[in-house]
């Protein structure tokens, strides 16, 4: 599954269960047929941060969370 960054930001304050994680990046990602998922952006290095029109594939689900990355 691929698709292209639509918005993105980073999460600084986050919900109890993520708190560990934080900061992280979040995406609303469009996928190839149009459809628009929420999802984790997986960063292969440190800082690394994907921006708007970004290619991006899916890496991995987490605790049933979609994990993307750049492509």
């Amino acid at each position: 599954m691929s698709g292209t960054i639509y918005t993105e930001t980073l999460i600084y304050a986050a919900p109890e269960q993520f708190v560990n994680d934080a900061p992280y990046q979040l995406a609303i990602v469009t996928l190839e047929d149009g459809k628009r998922l929420t999802a984790r952006i997986a960063s292969e290095k440190s800082g690394e941060r994907v921006q708007i029109g970004d290619k991006v594939e899916l890496a991995e689900y987490r605790d049933g969370i979609p994990f993307f990355r750049k492509v």
